[in-house]
């Protein structure tokens, strides 16, 4: 089956409050088994021009199935406006499907070409394997380690901090 990317819509809340609440998810993003769809709502609902978030979908017979989100949030002080913050969710079913890769390309193209940004940073959790090739396979590299960052499970683990910063662009 194939799915396409578009920009995400406030109509996405609920396909993507369950996307945040799966088993393989929600353990691996800041998200919660508790978390709500009018959580979901808000946060759509504050997106502004600094915020550009993206859903792949797939046509169901139902109507659209949302099975993925990215999306980069510019960074808002006046110093910082060259970085933004990226984050990811894939719905496991469709873990190696490319789903992964055509998200974060599309949002490392509005930030490389639209955006003209230098630098793009995310935190990912060490045990996160899957996520950190995907990452390196697009150019960030680790660049510190935040220990006892969050908790999962009951237990303090910790967080990488990885970025994608390009080449000469930086002190012009």
């Amino acid at each position: 089956m194939k799915f396409r990317l578009r920009p995400v819509d406030l109509a996405d809340a609920p396909a993507i409050n369950t996307l945040r609440r799966m088993p393989g998810i929600f353990e691996n993003t800041l998200g919660m088994p508790s978390e709500r769809i009018s959580q979901n709502e808000d946060f759509l609902a504050s997106l502004d021009h600094n915020d550009h978030e993206f859903v792949a979908v797939i046509d169901t017979e139902d109507g659209e199935q949302v099975i993925g989100m990215a999306g980069i949030a510019i960074l808002p002080r006046a110093r910082l406006r060259h970085s933004a913050t990226f984050g990811i969710l894939v719905h496991p079913d469709w873990h190696g499907c490319g789903v992964g890769t055509a998200l974060i390309t599309a949002c490392l193209d509005l930030a490389d070409n639209w955006l003209r940004l230098v630098r793009v940073e995310l935190t990912v959790y060490p045990d996160n394997e899957r996520a950190i090739r995907l990452y390196e396979k697009h150019g960030f590299v680790v660049e510190g380690r935040k220990r006892k960052a969050v908790i999962r499970h009951g237990e303090y683990i910790d967080e990488l901090l990885m970025a994608r910063v390009r080449d000469g662009e930086a002190g012009r």
